[in-house]
């Protein structure tokens, strides 16, 4: 008999014979591997080349079944858990080191009802997945931006994106879902029934248990939508940021305008000699009426002489892809995010300025724009706190060289520091990058003394401890 070492919740490693994993093995529709198995790197591989960890073994789940049998197996022996699903979360919680890998990426099923508007999703769906089947019939929810994020991850830490202004979060369209939780035991949660537990999991990402199946309301949306890019020279960076200010305080629900400052990509509408200067630009949706669309973007179109204005009617589902080229796997990424009430003139000047000294051709600064119908829920209604912000920047470095690595994570934490005064103090969780385990209390605001009370009576244990982790609520002795 050979035994395997495995991480422990409480440090060191447990010796499991071959017999035990083995065992577990046979109870699998999916599959159970080890290193070097088939499967084990694909598991392990996640989109930020900053995490390259090696989990003792990972359990590529086909259905509930495999998920209660893993978190039981990982419950009974004491092992250190992470959970996979998109595997696109900057922080790289979704695998841990030495561990057991509870990996959801083959459990990508979604199934549209268009009568009902609904859409059910399996925790290893990606966006890109989900939009091409709601498409289909004209329907779609809020999500990202990234057609590569998983969906089980954006939804579980808020979810916001091009349709979130006019329709919420995603979090806020989540109307059910199953959960395996921290006791290996399958529930459901909705507003209805476990409401406490579905209150968390709407934006207190995956520190309450394993969910299975999520339930999505749809809207009409699309096929076609407006949507595209405007492109400024950096140049005139600071007049045009003062000018979107100033439409996106009057901006209906329907426009979203995010703001993205880095250089020029080798686009085919660009211009051969802008290739890698430096650039702002404006990147639209609006969800409604074609003719309601231009006539809500005469304003940002007023703006200085852009270098190019791609803005027209294409499919969603290709708008929703449209940032991929710039975020595939394999490169090191670093995020520093802050959100804002407004966009005051001292930020815009930091903006700008740290825009004029990138570190890398693939680091850019970006403005999403919220508001909306996001403001329009109450601060306590879901987990997610931040119903204030109306701008979220992410401070995006991306490098390909080892050598650029310093470097750029300096530049972002400059500009973090220099764009604090100006800021919320909150922050989106889904942005928070490995080394802020400091901000876990004000990502959550008022709502982390119920998230805290929550976690100790659905995993007083901390068993799904690998996320941006909120610490069970210390026990009251028994009078």
């Amino acid at each position: 008999m050979t035994e395997i070492r495995l991480a422990s919740l409480q440090g060191g490693a447990i010796a499991l014979g071959s017999e035990t994993l083995d065992a577990l093995r046979q109870t699998l529709r999916g599959n159970l591997c080890l290193a070097q198995e088939a499967g084990y790197d694909e598991a392990r591989t996640i989109w930020n080349a900053m995490i390259d960890r090696h989990p003792g073994a990972v359990v590529r789940c086909r259905g509930t079944a495999d998920i209660i049998r893993a978190v039981r197996f990982a419950r009974e022996h004491g092992l250190l858990l992470a959970v996979r699903g998109g595997g696109h979360n900057i922080a790289g919680n979704a695998v841990c080191e030495g561990g057991l890998l509870i990996d959801l990426s083959p459990m990508r099923s979604v199934r549209i009802d268009p009568a009902r508007r609904t859409a059910r999703v399996e925790p290893g769906a990606t966006l890109g997945e989900f939009d091409k089947e709601a498409q289909a019939f004209g329907l779609a929810t809020p999500l990202g931006i990234n057609s590569t994020t998983g969906v089980a991850g954006l939804t579980l830490g808020g979810g916001f994106g091009w349709l979130s202004r006019k329709f919420g979060l995603a979090a806020d369209n989540l109307t059910s879902t199953d959960v395996v939780t921290a006791e290996g035991e399958f529930v459901q949660a909705s507003a209805t029934e476990n409401s406490d537990l579905f209150w968390a999991l709407r934006g207190g990402g995956g520190n309450f248990g394993v969910v299975s199946s999520f339930e999505f309301r749809l809207h009409p949306v699309g096929p076609m939508v407006m949507s595209g890019l405007i492109v400024h020279p950096l140049t005139r960076a600071r007049e045009l940021l003062a000018g979107y200010r100033q439409i996106a305080s009057k901006a209906p629900d329907e426009l979203t305008v995010w703001v993205v400052l880095r250089q020029a990509p080798p686009l085919p509408f660009l211009p051969a000699e802008i290739h890698g200067k430096e650039i702002l630009v404006f990147a639209v949706c609006y969800a409604g009426e074609e003719a309601d669309g231009q006539r809500a973007l005469e304003p940002l179109r007023a703006l200085g002489e852009p270098i190019a204005d791609v803005i027209g009617m294409q499919p969603f589902a290709a708008w929703q892809t449209a940032f991929d080229p710039l975020l595939t796997p394999g490169a090191y990424n670093y995020w520093k995010s802050h959100n804002f009430l407004e966009l005051s003139d001292g930020l815009l000047d930091s903006l700008v300025s740290y825009a004029a000294k990138l570190p890398t051709a693939e680091c850019e600064i970006f403005i999403g724009q919220l508001g909306g119908a996001t403001s329009r829920v109450a601060l306590d209604a879901t987990a997610f706190p931040h119903r204030d912000a109306n701008f979220v920047m992410n401070v995006h470095t991306r490098w390909r060289e080892p050598a650029d690595e310093r470097r750029s994570i300096e530049w972002a934490r400059q500009l973090f520091a220099e764009t604090a005064p100006h800021a919320t103090g909150g922050v989106y969780v889904n942005f928070m990058p490995e080394d802020e385990i400091d901000r876990v209390s004000s990502a959550y605001g008022a709502n982390y003394a119920r998230l805290a009370a929550l976690k100790a009576k659905y995993d007083p244990g901390n068993l799904f401890r690998l996320n941006q982790n909120v610490q069970p609520a210390a026990q009251r002795p028994a009078a």
